[in-house]
């Protein structure tokens, strides 16, 4: 039977942290890999998470299963967190999930149960996953504008054309915030203008927010979110914690169904928890526990909002920090867009030739579509990069 088994595309960021690791330059510089890391090149133990780690050890009498669709209180407190009262709790239908990855695949995969005729539509571009598990499920998707390679920023123009093109019925998956790979995130007025017009496309949004917190702040971050949430009857969002609570290999994540009245949510809480015992039964819950120990203790949710600014700030000023040297070094304002950007990522907006220059004669790791983390810079490596930069002649 296995040698009937054909090869499958290698994943291009897990390929390029092997090459990373081979690389025996001492000064080579990881922007690859979308994990945060501090100053020292460390992704650390939040102060709030170890606490409740200890809590949980010292307190915790069983490991049992909690239920199909994970302990209600991790699903009570996650949707306060993203939703904070823009729709009735009763409207929520919530499972938990492996990682955010996890939510995404059960809410794929509940898309597919309910419409299979329905296009799944894509920014253009997007976090690869995306398409993968699309096109593995057989689903049909089509793609939007979203990138303007000249500034750097949202094409809105091209976003709002492309998206009068969606039938009624059809799936937009939206990222909550801090865009994956671009960075570049539409405006309040301009998310506005996009409920409306699928308002009146009569299509279903579905959101990916995986870095709440990352951007602008906790509730800056979920405003969006919390505008569709209100604004459509039918909604899909699929949350991670692996980012704004650092525990990314406990794959922590929810997903939400919300629903027009109790008939509809009831039905969908039925189907999600179909869908968990079909993938994997019972989702892991050490992870959630830790994210509900946070949230529901004052005290500690208070220290984890607090390293959670310290985070974002600090990706704040390497954003700051890298344009100014680029505008220096450049002498011109074209990289002023780096401190525009929010989250993570960036991209550059350049070819891979002169990424794989960047690799090659710099020691430089960035994903080929030109996305770099810019959580994988410190204070001193922000020269290194910009030199090379505009030595590769980006």
């Amino acid at each position: 039977m296995f040698d009937s088994l054909k090869p499958q595309p290698a994943d291009k960021i897990l390929a390029l942290m092997s090459a990373y690791k081979a690389d025996p330059r001492t000064d080579k510089i990881d922007l690859g890999v979308g994990v945060y890391k501090d100053a020292s090149g460390n992704t650390p133990v939040m102060r709030a998470v170890k606490e409740a780690e200890r809590r949980i050890l010292a307190d915790q009498t069983t490991k049992a299963y909690t239920g199909l669709a994970g302990d209600p209180a991790y699903a009570d407190a996650m949707i306060d967190l993203i939703l904070a009262g823009s729709v009735p709790r009763a409207r929520v239908a919530a499972v938990a999930t492996p990682g955010g990855t996890g939510a995404i695949r059960q809410a794929l995969e509940l898309i597919k149960l309910a419409s299979p005729d329905a296009t799944a539509w894509l920014s253009n571009p997007t976090w690869p996953n995306h398409p993968s598990i699309i096109n593995y499920l057989g689903m049909k998707s089509a793609t939007y504008r979203y990138f303007d390679e000249a500034t750097r920023g949202v094409d809105f123009a091209g976003l709002m054309e492309d998206l009068a093109e969606v039938a009624e019925g059809d799936v937009v998956l939206l990222h909550g915030c801090c865009h994956n790979p671009t960075g570049a995130n539409p405006t309040p007025e301009q998310w506005d203008d996009i409920v409306e017009l699928l308002k009146a496309k009569g299509a279903m949004p579905f959101v990916d927010i995986a870095y709440q917190g990352f951007g602008d702040g906790l509730a800056a971050d979920a405003a969006a979110t919390r505008l569709i949430a209100g604004a459509f009857d039918e909604v899909l969002i699929a949350a991670s914690c692996s980012k704004n609570f650092g525990i990314y290999r406990e794959r922590t994540g929810l997903l939400m169904a919300i629903g027009r009245d109790d008939e509809q949510v009831a039905q969908a809480q039925a189907t999600l928890a179909f869908l968990n015992r079909q993938n994997y039964s019972f989702p892991p819950d050490h992870g959630a526990r830790i994210v509900t120990t946070i949230l529901t203790d004052p005290a500690l949710r208070a220290d984890w909002e607090a390293e959670l600014e310290e985070t974002r700030l600090g990706m704040l000023s390497l954003r700051q920090q890298l344009a100014d040297e680029l505008r220096q070094q450049s002498n011109s304002d074209r990289f002023d867009f780096l401190a525009n950007h929010r989250g993570m990522f960036s991209r550059l907006g350049t070819s891979p030739e002169k990424v794989e220059v960047l690799r090659s004669e710099h020691g430089i790791y960035m994903v080929g579509d030109s996305r770099m983390n810019i959580a994988g810079l410190n204070a001193q490596t922000v020269p290194l990069l910009a030199k090379a930069i505009i030595a590769a002649g980006i």
